[in-house]
């Protein structure tokens, strides 16, 4: 008995120390795209918008305020629920989480999830070719580890780009890696290129330019075979605030199979707090 108790002993400390480990990986990926915010960003105009899609025109239009210094690193607190099942047996459980997100770069999304008697936590993360997955039940067993491949970073890569048009409508400005030609008369698609990934986006606009739908063919494995494939996603978006010169959504729906008979939003979340990245802080 004394030997069996010794081992379990070892073995929950070792956990422990992994998703100890799992922490500082966050929080270094997390100071890593602190440090990346431009120190003097470039202030934004209208002629940027020159030669651009109608509907993403009215997109910018809404989203930046004339004279806004163009921030590409914001901090957020989310508040919601997340969908552990499917889409006839959903399982939402209540869900907070901490976020920062620097696209094209990446993001690191803190969660924290369920009840006092199934609490989930970790983080999924990006790094340009460096992702994960890493989800502990009490921070004790581990759940999900996935990541440290091509695929699970290209998949990374397109959540990243998708939650810019929610968040960072500064870093889908026509430049290098980013072009945009039109769709229908209230959508756009976006291409985001950066490094050896690829991703197009499509989003949808109101008369005003409020961005009411992103859609997109993301690379992805949540399908019945499990394997990754391209296959719809995208979600709604409402609740327009204002931050710091910025008109963003602060409500989001979304999930896989957007478009489909299929659709599951799994993703349901509120802004209670949201933060551009600015020069002084990333000095």
């Amino acid at each position: 008995m004394l030997w069996i108790a010794l081992a379990i002993g070892i073995a929950l400390a070792s956990l422990r120390a992994m998703y100890g480990s799992d922490r500082l990986a966050a929080g270094r990926l997390w100071n890593t795209l602190v440090a990346g915010a431009t120190a003097e960003p470039p202030l934004f105009c209208q002629s940027m918008l020159a030669g651009l899609p109608e509907p993403a025109q009215r997109y910018f239009g809404f989203t930046i305020r004339q004279g806004v210094p163009l921030y590409r690193v914001v901090e957020i607190t989310l508040a919601g629920k997340l969908g552990l099942g499917n889409q006839s047996n959903p399982r939402y459980q209540s869900m907070r989480a901490r976020q920062i997100l620097a696209p094209p770069n990446g993001l690191v999304w803190q969660l924290c999830c369920g009840s006092p008697w199934l609490r989930i936590v970790g983080s999924d993360a990006a790094l340009g070719p460096c992702s994960w997955t890493r989800f502990w039940l009490f921070g004790l067993i581990p759940l999900v580890r996935a990541g440290g491949t091509v695929d699970h970073a290209r998949s990374a890569y397109g959540r990243v780009v998708a939650e810019s048009a929610f968040w960072v409508p500064a870093a889908l400005l026509p430049g290098p890696g980013v072009s945009w030609h039109g769709v229908d008369e209230d959508t756009a698609c976006v291409t985001v290129i950066a490094g050896e990934f690829s991703q197009q986006v499509e989003i949808t606009v109101d008369e005003q330019g409020r961005p009411t739908r992103v859609t997109m063919q993301r690379w992805s494995n949540v399908n019945a075979q499990g394997v990754y494939r391209q296959q719809p996603f995208g979600g709604y978006l409402s609740q327009y605030r204002d931050f710091e010169g910025y008109r963003l959504p602060t409500h989001v729906e979304g999930g896989n199979m957007m478009g489909t008979s299929e659709y599951f939003p799994f993703y349901i979340a509120d802004i209670e707090s949201l933060g551009f990245i600015h020069p002084e802080a990333s000095a």
